[in-house]
């Protein structure tokens, strides 16, 4: 069981990482939140989940289930969420703004590419 969790968890960061390397928003956006549901699945399985356990100790009980992951867990939701609003937010003023969801074709990095060009055609002679 433990190795399915460890490869869903390896899983979930790797799709993550790779659509946040894309050059379009929407893919990025899409990885954030794999990347925030390999986290939370992490930091789920980190806490050793206990079957049949009080969640606060008790005296006569012979254990007790911590309840640190699952805080940890609501927070990070939490918190991704709200980090998915403004990315969304953000893709959606840039591909209002300059028309295409492609990265490369911001007006910041078309003046950024015709500057370097002029400096690389000044120094030859």
């Amino acid at each position: 069981m433990e190795v399915l969790v460890a490869s869903a968890i390896g899983l979930l960061t790797a799709v993550g990482v790779y659509l946040v390397l894309r050059r379009q928003t929407f893919p990025v956006v899409i990885g954030t939140v794999f990347l925030s549901y390999g986290v939370n699945l992490f930091l789920f399985a980190t806490g050793r989940l206990a079957v049949n356990q009080p969640p606060i100790y008790a005296a006569g009980a012979a254990g007790y289930a911590d309840p640190l992951p699952q805080a940890l867990v609501l927070t990070a939701i939490v918190i991704s969420f709200g980090m998915t609003a403004l990315v969304v937010v953000l893709a959606l003023r840039s591909f209002l703004e300059t028309g295409s969801d492609s990265v490369e074709d911001s007006p910041a990095a078309a003046d950024e590419t015709a500057a370097a060009q002029v400096t690389t055609d000044q120094a030859r002679p």
